[in-house]
C-alpha cells in the first residue's frame, strides 16, 4: 500500500466535494491536522474512519486503500466486513476506556490519600502513613505513565502484538 498515493486520492476526493480539510475534519470528528496527515501520506485513517470516508465520498474501501477508483458501486461485503471490524475495534476501545476509568479512580484515591497525609503532617519517617502516602503517589505516577502510553497508541500496539502471539500459539 502506497500511503502517498492514498493521501493524494483522499485529497482529490475532498477537492471534488469542494470542501476544506477543516470542514472534512468537522464532518468526521477529527482534527484538521489529522486530515492533513492523511492527505500528505504521513498517516492512515483508522478502519472506522475508512468506513465513514468511503460513505462520505461514495467510493469503496479498497479504492481508498489502493488510492484509485475501480468501480462506481461499493462492494457490499467489503463494507459489511469493514463495519464489523470497526465495531470490534470500538468494543476493544470501550473495554480499554473502562479499565482506564477505574485506574483513574484508584489514582485519584491515591492522590487524596497522599495530599491528606501530607497536609495533616502524618508522614513521619517510617510510619504507616508515610507508606500509604508513598503508595498513593506511586499509583498516580503509574497512572500517568499508563495514560501517556494509551494516548500515544503504545498500549494498542502492545495489545495487538499480544493477541497475535496468542492466536499464533493457539493455531
Amino acid at each position: 500500500m502506497d500511503q502517498q498515493k492514498v493521501g493524494s486520492f483522499l485529497k482529490e476526493l475532498r477537492k471534488e466535494k469542494d470542501i476544506t480539510q477543516e470542514q472534512l475534519a468537522e464532518q468526521l470528528n477529527v482534527s484538521g491536522r489529522t486530515v492533513s496527515r492523511w492527505e500528505t501520506g504521513n498517516n492512515m485513517p483508522d478502519i472506522s474512519i475508512l468506513v465513514e470516508l468511503a460513505d462520505f465520498y461514495d467510493v469503496s474501501i479498497p479504492e481508498i486503500i489502493d488510492g484509485e477508483r475501480k468501480s462506481e458501486t461499493m462492494n457490499k461485503e467489503v463494507k459489511e466486513t469493514a463495519l464489523k471490524l470497526s465495531e470490534y475495534a470500538e468494543a476493544i476501545n470501550q473495554s480499554i476506556r473502562k479499565k482506564l476509568f477505574w485506574l483513574t479512580i484508584v489514582a485519584i484515591i491515591g492522590m487524596i490519600a497522599f495530599v491528606t497525609i501530607e497536609g495533616l503532617g502524618l508522614d513521619a519517617e517510617g510510619s504507616m502513613y508515610e507508606r500509604i502516602a508513598s503508595i498513593g503517589i506511586g499509583l498516580d505516577f503509574g497512572m500517568l505513565i499508563v495514560m501517556a502510553m494509551y494516548l500515544s497508541g503504545i498500549l494498542g500496539r502492545i495489545k495487538a502484538r499480544r493477541m497475535m502471539r496468542l492466536n499464533a500459539y493457539k493455531n
